[in-house]
């Protein structure tokens, strides 16, 4: 069963809902294996959703569709108005510069310091000055806490100061939507914690849509505005945070539970 997102109001906007992101009746198989099976979603402005569901069901491709590294076998992803595969190359790749992007673990350079990490998108997409750069880098190093650690390579820090780097990074551009895939993986839970507190400081600053997949379920307590729920391909749910930790649906309730008993089993 598949839903559509509720016209409410975020707790960080006063006016109408509104939608940069609309997913339209996706399908996405590889091989004989289906993964997406027309999956309908339309992610609310400005707030932080996060997207939950089990292994393999498809909330990374979904990641991966949004900015175009996947195109869909059937339906259609729009942003900001425009279907993405419908655009030329050129028009796309000036879609995905306004997405910003927290890989797992950072996926930070290994040859740059920290600073030249978080300088590589101005360097590539801006006619910057090195002064202007500097100035942007370290006052987004500030914020998330890494200022001291400009100089420093990914391997000579921890994993949390990575994932805050990549945080930086993803920032740097000023970006209208940010997508984190599992920015919680490899945490203990109260490095866990401090990133969602990083991630809704960043976004009651900067504002924009942000998207977070993630298996940790005090992370989307805690971080989020709107829960998605995909199963088998399919949108089961999408609301208010409350309204899904409040909610009697079965497959809903156990996941966010964590019972051994309901419709999501071993398979």
């Amino acid at each position: 069963m598949t839903v559509d997102v509720p016209m409410l109001h975020s707790r960080t906007t006063d006016g109408p809902v509104t939608h940069s992101i609309e997913v339209r009746g996706v399908h996405k198989a590889f091989g004989q294996f289906p993964i997406l099976r027309g999956l309908d979603i339309d992610f609310v402005d400005n707030a932080v959703t996060t997207v939950l569901g089990p292994s393999g069901t498809g909330k990374s491709v979904l990641l991966k569709h949004l900015v175009g590294l996947l195109e869909p076998d059937a339906g259609e992803v729009v942003v900001f108005g425009q279907d993405i595969w419908k655009v030329s190359e050129a028009e796309r790749y000036a879609l995905r510069k306004r997405f910003g992007v927290l890989f797992q673990d950072g996926a930070l350079f290994g040859s740059m310091n920290i600073f030249d990490n978080v300088a590589f998108p101005l360097r590539k997409h801006t006619d910057m000055t090195e002064d202007e750069i500097g100035d942007l880098v370290m006052g987004r190093l500030a914020e998330v806490g890494l200022e001291n650690a400009a100089g420093k390579f990914p391997n000579e820090v921890s994993g949390g100061m990575r994932k805050r780097a990549g945080f930086a990074r993803a920032l740097v551009l000023n970006p209208d939507i940010v997508l984190f895939d599992e920015p919680d993986s490899g945490l203990d839970p109260v490095r866990t914690s401090l990133l969602c507190d990083l991630i809704k400081d960043m976004h009651a600053q900067h504002g924009g849509t942000y998207l977070l997949v993630t298996h940790n379920i005090p992370t989307a307590r805690k971080v989020s505005d709107y829960v998605g729920m995909i199963w088998q391909g399919q949108l089961v749910h999408y609301g208010q945070t409350e309204e899904a930790f409040a909610s009697e649906d079965p497959f809903v309730r156990q996941f966010l539970v964590g019972e051994s008993a309901g419709p999501l089993g071993m398979d």
